[in-house]
């Protein structure tokens, strides 16, 4: 099929080959798994190796408090790249922006591995990282939204949460390979040539997965629906603004669904839990490379639940899926440090694997749910810029409350109740949000699509 010819489109807007929606699903999961390992890696070298490499001229509080401040300093610069990828995503297509983003993503993480530490740049180091950190949050607020939108938009009606979990799963994915490389280079090298050099060959590695993605996101036709809106030339010439315009607390309440998941999931994806379990003046002190291996084998379990819940979604509905995962979340969330706090490595491990259950079921739904919520014409833009938000809000800077929560405290009781109450708004932005699934997604329903997802709300 020829990049010219563009795919065969049916009525409902989908592809006519189930090979080429393969080809779609092979591309989203192993581009977005890739944005994520290079995401994740950063996390996970904050947590064992970044805070006395890079962040020592600061003290030994201070830096680490700064170290997780990096973390999420990437997420207040999502928007300016959901903003752009919105923007350029809802003219010039979805494929176009994420092979920007791919190799933006690549290139700041592998620049990363090449850095001088603090012993040798002294504040330059810290500060050149940031900057790099700041490159990958750009990429990263771009990346989600046009790997959604070509999953869904691809499928069948009847399996667009299934075909939406393809890019979910790429997170699990991602920190599984990041931690799994970091571990399996831990465990080669020995501790003292993992802590000096050995943590820069995940970040150098980069490269070669920039190749892999490119050559197989290339691949891939653009968007069904994209491709009838450009045909119809019905293009929106300002899509952010109509979006804020006439959309704005649906905007804000998808922000809130995806915040209420993103705080808890930050606990170990943003490298707090690995932090907390390893740091050798902590009240556990437990050893790195075995709880790099629990939270590898976490994020295999994440991705089995995720999967699962993209596909249950299509059978009960996205919006009562999420229901039962804030339930199940929340059972996580009140017995994860518990059982963290036992020292014991066999229930550390089943603390994390019990809290991917609400993870996975609160995470599977959320592509064709967002996808399900906005108009054709200022879909990208709408489910870039929720999900930014929705990031600051949530992951940003869970990990940095959960620390300064223990360092103020001496206990992990006040971050249970932080969780809790992230998990309690995602449940209640999610009862005020109504379930769309099957509704057409081309440009010649954007009437019914216009009409507000928001329970209370009338037509924009």
């Amino acid at each position: 099929m020829s990049a010219g010819s563009g795919p065969a489109l049916t009525p409902t807007g989908t592809i006519s080959t189930s090979a080429d929606r393969r080809r779609v699903v092979l591309a989203t999961v192993i581009g977005t798994t890739i944005e994520w390992y290079d995401f994740f890696t950063y996390a996970a070298a904050t947590a064992v190796v970044f805070i006395p490499l890079f962040f020592s001229p600061f003290g030994e509080g201070t830096g680490g408090l700064l170290a997780f401040f990096g973390i999420g300093v990437s997420f207040l610069f999502r928007p300016l790249g959901a903003f752009l990828a919105g923007h350029y995503g809802d003219k010039l297509g979805r494929r176009r922006v994420l092979m920007w983003t791919l190799v933006m993503m690549g290139l700041s993480t592998a620049l990363i591995g090449v850095l001088p530490t603090a012993a040798v740049a002294g504040f330059a180091a810290p500060i050149l990282l940031l900057l790099l950190r700041v490159l990958q949050g750009i990429s990263a607020g771009g990346e989600w939204g046009g790997a959604v939108l070509m999953a869904v938009e691809h499928a069948p009606k009847d399996k667009r949460g299934l075909f939406g979990a393809s890019p979910q799963v790429g997170v699990p994915l991602g920190l599984l390979l990041s931690s799994g490389i970091m571990a399996l280079t831990s465990s080669l090298l020995g501790a003292d040539a993992f802590a000096a050099w050995g943590w820069r060959i995940p970040f150098l590695l980069s490269i070669v997965l920039i190749f892999v993605g490119y050559w197989i996101r290339r691949g891939v036709e653009e968007s069904p629906v994209f491709l009838e809106i450009a045909q119809r030339a019905a293009h929106t010439k300002m899509p952010i603004a109509r979006l804020l315009r006439h959309h704005l607390p649906l905007v804000l309440l998808a922000a809130l669904v995806f915040a209420g998941n993103n705080a808890v999931g930050y606990m170990t994806t943003g490298g707090f839990v690995q932090n907390y379990t390893t740091d050798p003046k902590g009240p556990l002190a437990l050893p790195v490379t075995p709880i790099l291996w629990i939270v590898a084998l976490s994020a295999v379990t994440w991705l089995i639940f995720t999967w699962l819940a993209g596909w249950i979604c299509d059978k009960i509905g996205r919006r009562t899926t999420y229901l039962i995962g804030w339930v199940l979340q929340a059972i996580g969330v009140i017995a994860l440090f518990p059982m963290v706090n036992t020292g014991s490595l066999v229930m550390v491990a089943l603390a994390l694997i019990l809290l991917t259950l609400g993870l996975g079921f609160t995470y599977g739904p959320q592509a064709a749910f967002y996808t399900e919520m906005f108009p054709a014409s200022i879909r990208f833009s709408g489910v870039s810029i929720s999900y930014a938000l929705g990031s600051i809000l949530g992951g940003a800077f869970s990990g940095l409350i959960a620390k300064a929560i223990v360092q103020a405290t001496g206990s992990t009781v006040g971050v249970v109740w932080y969780l809790l109450g992230m998990t309690v708004i995602g449940l209640l932005a999610t009862l005020a949000l109504k379930d769309r699934s099957g509704i057409p997604l081309g440009p010649d329903a954007e009437d019914e699509q216009s009409v507000s997802a928001v329970y209370g709300l009338s037509k924009a």
